[in-house]
């Protein structure tokens, strides 16, 4: 039997990188998949993430909403239980950076970054923990940054952000336990996606790795089997944790 046979997962920002990786592995381990994505330029990607787990038997659905807005998710929750009837796994991965010190950094900067990646986590989260509760069982994994542990020059917004995701997870860890819903982050270090292309510049990379014990970036399906180990049964005694994925980065 499958890790995620018979459940059903919601996972936000998921047309490419991490959440395009976390589609795919649970697709495998047999979750039926509702995801979102964002922009326009999106929507082919996300129609050939469903074409290919289609083919395959795989239940699974792409809506275009923005996690960072409350009605939208608010919508594409509706929407979901309607598809799908209930959700068992969510995923909040969608995230943003407008990187900048913070002596030139703007309001709007600030604001934007912590609409999208902190606000949306608690958009989300309110919107599926009613049938979450209702069936006393549930996963939630937020994605938060090995950068809102340590903190980083130049990312002070995205650091803010991503360090209230901990927080945020710890507090719905300690409401919903006692509904068998448990309440996770995952704290990634730095990972091989189109986010992140500056690692592949020569001296950048140079200077990033030799910070990593282990000497190398992480790969977008190392979180997806991270968010599969949480999700799943293997994880039934895990909540209010942050599981750092970063090579060592954080030591």
């Amino acid at each position: 039997m499958k890790l995620l046979e018979n459940k059903i997962a919601i996972v936000t920002g998921a047309a490419r990188g991490i959440g395009e990786a976390i589609v795919d592995k649970f697709a495998e381990q047999g979750a039926a998949v509702a995801f979102s994505y964002v922009s326009d330029s999106s929507a082919e990607k996300a129609n050939a993430i469903v074409n290919k787990w289609s083919e395959r038997g795989v239940r699974i659905k792409a809506w275009q909403s923005n996690a960072g807005d409350m009605e939208a998710c608010g919508h594409f929750v509706s929407e979901v239980l309607k598809e799908f009837g209930t959700v068992d796994i969510c995923v909040n991965n969608a995230g943003i950076s407008k990187d900048n010190l913070l002596l030139r950094m703007t309001q709007e900067q600030w604001e934007t970054v912590l609409q999208v990646n902190l606000n949306s986590v608690f958009y989300m989260t309110k919107q599926i923990i009613k049938p979450m509760m209702k069936a006393r069982s549930g996963s939630i994994i937020n994605m938060s940054s090995v950068i809102g542990v340590m903190g980083n020059a130049g990312q002070a917004s995205y650091a803010a952000s991503k360090a209230g995701i901990i927080g945020f997870t710890k507090s719905v860890a300690k409401e919903l336990g006692s509904r068998n819903i448990r309440c996770n982050a995952i704290a990634p270090g730095f990972v091989e996606t189109d986010m992140t292309s500056y690692l592949h510049d020569g001296d950048a990379s140079a200077k990033y790795l030799s910070d990593i014990p282990l000497g190398k970036f992480a790969k977008a399906e190392d979180i997806a089997n991270t968010a599969l180990f949480l999700a799943s049964g293997m994880g039934s005694y895990i909540t209010g944790q942050t599981i750092s994925v970063c090579g060592g980065l954080n030591i």
